[in-house]
């Protein structure tokens, strides 16, 4: 595989995975107060704790994106020209 291969491969993994963050905090403000009825039934989790494990959720995912998606991109785009 070329290097143009692997940098439009990451360019769209990146892409991709940037929208379902977005989607996931979308998501997650427009339905936050049927989400916690959910969890608060099903876990017993407060609106507080719901928050928290959903925003921490939404960091480790972009953290992820980043290392795994973005930084390797970024890398190509240099060594490539």
């Amino acid at each position: 595989m070329t290097l143009e291969t692997w940098r439009e491969f990451f360019f769209w993994c990146s892409v991709i995975n940037y929208g379902v963050l977005v989607l996931w905090f979308v998501v997650f403000l427009l339905t936050r107060g049927w989400l916690y009825q959910l969890w608060e039934r099903g876990f017993g989790l407060s609106l507080r704790d719901s928050a928290r494990l959903n925003f921490g959720g939404m960091l480790l995912f972009k953290i992820g994106v980043l290392l795994f998606n973005l930084v390797p991109y970024i890398v190509l785009r240099l060594i490539g020209g």
